[in-house]
Order: structure tokens, then C-alpha cells, then sequence
């Protein structure tokens, strides 16, 4: 989707290894345990593998051979361009596998969090203007009221915090997922940050998705990479969680055998959206959730804390959705409350909205309109319920009622007794069961 912001500026590529900021002891080991793991013999392999660019991955190569760690092959590898070979000595053999027991981390070089502090302002989830066409357009199938807009853009663009309640079934989850494709543009997201010698790894498959360059000329093979490949160009992410959210599932990750963290779901959001869904459905009470929030949603910085018990600072630059379908009086106390920007009820529709909900499903499902049946569902089975309308009853009925017809091998169609049958599924009826 094309926005109207300036593309984010990509991670500059690093000239020389003073430009790194990484200890040196640890790139050096961090280069050791990458040949010695993936057997990578050429200056091009190994850069690929460290992603750094070739004449810093050749610096590293030199120092290591000084230290006698590494040597030349003597030979030229010809399905590398003719490239020199290189290789461990027992001492880089040595020193690979005790840097190997001390941390199982190895490839891709991380980057150092104050340089990614750097990005994350180049790229920040603040930058953005989102216009009422671009949240129309990323939520047109759903039907809104046009007062939801009004209240969602500036929450959007502000960047900040927002709490959406109300009824449920009336499309929270939707919208959120409408908001995060509104953002539409990039970031740039590391593979892995570096904090007091200690390796975070922050590139999650399963959360980012991954955008795929244009190929580079194949005529032009030295012609340095666009962006610090260390970073991974991706969509802005979106992490949802629901009943499962825990309080430790905010913390750093230690993985004990391979001495390595990995960064908790918020930082993995970074320049994107964390979206917590079914608010009160969590272990924890929402209070204790927003109470761990506080201080990110107010300084826009989290607190970590290494295994060591050393605490640091990260960015946090995430827009925070809580949706519950709880009054947000009944979980939340009014310090809370005040913590969250943005409060949005999202009610049900009106009639006129749900009969709109109501064709437009009707239409994608290849369900005809029937007005006997559609005046019996109005006066007759809505009165019973208080003329409540939900945004999910229109698919729920008329699935149903694809779901008998398939049943009676007739034609898709709804009548007054087919629309009995689907309600009669909508809703359990009240009563007591003899055990």
C-alpha cells in the first residue's frame, strides 16, 4: 500500500571495523565460530554468512591470521571467483570451541543497541501519517460508522496507546488487523543486538514478514549490498497475543545451552503493532498487564534485565492495543486509565449497518435476498433479544443456513423457517441440566 511518508532511511553499511562498535574480541570469536560451524573457506562466503560486507569480513580475516588463528590455503577456490582459501589453525580450532562453550552464537554479527536505537528513530511507528483514505481503504470490508474513523485516525497517527471495548463479536480483532494494514510501509529489523558482550536475537520468521529485494545484477557481483545486511528489510510487524499473554512472556529469553537471548515479544514489535486481544481472559488480572506497560507507554522505553540481574534500557516503540469485550471500568483502575491514550467503544451495528453486513456476506457466499425472510429475522427474532445487532451474526446466519441447504441437497436460498433453524444455533437457551 503506498503511503504518504518519506521511505524509512535504511541502516548505513559499516566501512571498517572501528564503525562496528562490537568488542573486538567478541567479532573475532563471533568469525571463528562461523567458519568452524558452517565450514565457510572464502572471503565472500564468510561475509555472507557474518553479513557484514567483504573488505570489513577481510579486516577481521587479517587480524585473525596475525593472531595466528587463521591461515591461507595457498590455493584459489575457482567456484568463488578465484578467491584465496582460508582456514582454523589448531589454535582458531581451539579457541572456536571454547568461545563456542562460553556461547553457541554464531553468523550473523550483531548490532550494537545504540545503534539500533538509531534506527528504530529513522523508522519509528510515530513517524507515521495515516489518512482517512488509507484507513478506509486498509478496512473496506468491514462497514464502520464514520464516527470510528474520526476517533481511530488520530489514535493511528498518534502512535500511541489505545484501548478498544464493547460487545463482543462486533469486529475489535478485525479493526486491529485493519489498522496494521493501514501502516503499510518497511522497516529494518536485526537479526540479532548486542548489550554489554551479550547476544539478542531479534529476527523472528514467524513474526516478520520478510520483503523480498529485486536481484542484484549478477554482472555487478562486488557492488556493495543497498543496507547493513545484518538487518532484515520487513513489513512493519504485528504480534498478537491473547489468553495466553504472560507477564514473563515480556522478558528477555535465556536460552541456557546456547548462552543467548532472544528478545520478548514487544521488542520483536518494534516499529510495528502489539496488539493484546480478549483483555481479561489473561492469568494475570489487566491491571497487573497494564502495570508492567507503564513505564513503556509513557517514556516510550523498556526495562530488561539480563540473567545476571543487570538491567538495561530497549526502545519501545510499539502502538499498544488492548481490546476487551469488559467495560474497561470493571478491570482497570483510573491511574490505568489514564496510562491509555486512546478509549474506543466499538458498539454494534445499527439496523441499517447490519442489513449492509448482512447483503454484502450474502453476496460472497452466493446466498440469494429474501425480503419474507429478512422483515421475519427484523420483527420477529431480533425483538426477542432487545434489537441487538453484532457484526458477526450476519455470517453466522447465513452459513448456517448454506449449511442446512447443502444438508437438504437444495439450492442456497433463505425463508422464514431456514432463518428459525440458523437462529435457533445462534444462541443456547437457558436451562438447567439434571447430572
Amino acid at each position: 500500500m503506498n503511503m504518504q511518508n518519506s521511505p524509512v532511511t535504511a541502516p548505513p553499511t559499516p566501512k571498517g571495523l572501528e564503525q562496528m562498535q562490537l568488542p573486538i574480541v567478541m567479532m573475532r570469536d563471533i568469525l571463528l565460530k562461523t567458519i568452524f560451524r558452517k565450514n565457510v573457506n572464502v572471503v565472500s562466503e564468510v561475509a555472507e554468512a557474518i553479513c557484514l560486507p567483504m573488505p570489513v569480513t577481510q579486516e577481521l580475516i587479517d587480524m585473525a591470521r596475525e593472531q595466528k588463528l587463521l591461515e591461507a590455503t595457498g590455493t584459489l577456490n575457482a567456484n568463488s571467483g578465484n578467491e584465496m582459501g582460508y582456514q582454523l589453525t589448531d589454535a582458531g580450532k581451539a579457541r572456536a570451541q571454547d568461545a563456542l562453550s562460553q556461547s553457541e552464537y554464531f553468523g550473523a554479527m550483531p548490532v550494537p543497541l545504540d545503534v539500533y536505537r538509531e534506527q528504530i528513530k529513522r523508522q519509528s511507528i510515530r513517524n507515521i501519517m495515516v489518512t482517512r483514505d488509507q484507513l478506509v481503504s486498509a478496512m473496506g470490508h468491514l462497514v464502520l460508522p464514520n464516527s470510528l474513523l474520526d476517533h481511530l485516525g488520530p489514535a493511528v497517527s498518534a502512535g500511541r496507546s489505545i484501548l478498544m471495548y464493547g460487545p463482543p463479536g462486533n469486529g475489535k480483532s478485525s479493526i486491529s488487523n485493519g489498522i496494521r494494514d493501514a501502516l503499510g510501509d518497511h522497516v529494518y529489523v536485526p537479526r540479532a543486538i548486542e548489550y554489554a558482550g551479550q547476544v539478542i536475537t531479534v529476527y523472528d520468521p514467524i513474526v516478520h514478514t520478510l520483503i523480498e529485494e529485486a536481484p542484484e545484477d549478477p554482472n555487478a557481483l562486488r557492488r556493495p549490498k543497498r543496507f547493513d545486511s545484518r538487518y532484515v528489510k520487513c513489513e512493519r510487524p504485528t504480534v498478537i497475543t491473547g489468553g495466553e499473554l504472560t507477564l514473563d512472556m515480556l522478558d528477555l529469553v535465556y536460552n541456557p545451552t546456547a548462552r543467548t537471548y532472544q528478545a520478548p515479544l514487544q521488542l520483536k514489535s518494534a516499529g510495528g503493532i502489539f496488539i493484546v486481544d480478549d483483555l481479561g481472559r489473561q492469568a494475570e488480572p489487566p491491571q497487573t498487564l497494564v502495570n508492567r506497560w507503564i513505564v513503556p507507554l509513557e517514556e516510550n522505553k523498556d526495562i530488561l534485565a539480563l540473567q545476571s540481574g543487570e538491567k538495561f534500557e530497549v526502545p519501545f516503540d510499539t502502538l499498544v492495543i488492548f481490546s476487551t469485550n469488559f467495560h474497561p471500568n470493571e478491570i482497570f483502575d483510573q491511574a490505568a486509565l489514564r496510562r491509555i491514550f486512546f478509549k474506543i467503544k466499538i458498539d454494534g451495528p445499527s439496523q441499517e449497518n447490519f442489513l449492509k453486513i448482512f447483503a454484502m456476506v450474502a453476496r460472497k457466499r452466493g446466498m440469494p435476498l429474501d425480503e419474507t425472510a429478512l422483515v421475519h429475522l427484523l420483527k420477529a427474532k431480533y425483538p426477542t433479544i432487545d434489537n441487538v445487532y453484532a457484526n458477526y451474526q450476519p455470517i453466522f446466519l447465513i452459513d448456517q443456513m448454506i449449511a442446512i441447504c447443502e444438508f437438504e441437497g437444495i439450492p442456497y436460498q433463505m425463508s422464514p423457517d431456514l432463518i428459525d433453524r440458523a437462529w435457533a444455533n445462534m444462541f443456547v437457551k437457558d436451562e438447567h441440566i439434571v447430572k
